[in-house]
């Protein structure tokens, strides 16, 4: 990819320590995901890492919804249009914003690293950045949740477990 990708990224809690070379890995998963979309020009991505709370309420302003969650987009494109940064020429592709709580929870819950759940979410994010949608379900979830692992197969995440948790 010969087009520049900034990636803005901000730790807005003091909960828990971001690990060494998380930042790294947020990045390299935002530019395998316009790779592999062959996303043309230059692009720019702000993530935000909060607490529980701060999604809460996020998640309650935004969605409507009045709970945490692991991650939300905001994207700030239309149909592959997007704002244009007036000083870079990139264009916005919009917020990220992850819960490093909900991310240990769940890596602990799925049975797989906290690298390997920063960097699923960070890709599904983009995804939702880039305009795909899963929340119908059917062939929209099918083909994100493939999109999803083809990327993290590519950084060498692959899965080592199930999504699924079986209850006794």
């Amino acid at each position: 990819m010969k087009d520049k990708v900034k990636v803005i990224i901000s730790n807005q809690q003091n909960v828990q320590k971001i690990p060494r070379g998380i930042r790294m890995l947020i990045r390299r998963c935002c530019i395998a995901v316009l790779v592999n979309e062959q996303f043309e020009g230059s692009a720019e991505i702000s993530v935000s890492i909060v607490d529980d709370e701060q999604i809460h309420t996020l998640n309650k302003e935004y969605r409507n919804v009045d709970r945490s969650t692991d991650v939300l987009s905001f994207p700030l494109g239309v149909d592959g249009v997007y704002d244009i940064n007036n000083d870079t020429g990139a264009q916005m592709l919009g917020d990220i914003v992850i819960s490093i709580e909900h991310a240990q929870k769940q890596a602990e819950l799925y049975g797989h690293s906290f690298d390997r759940e920063i960097a699923f979410l960070t890709v599904h994010s983009m995804l939702h950045l880039l305009g795909y949608d899963h929340e119908a379900g059917g062939l929209e979830l099918v083909r994100m949740r493939e999109k999803e692992e083809a990327v993290l197969t590519q950084l060498g995440l692959t899965r080592s477990g199930s999504y699924y948790t079986v209850e006794e």
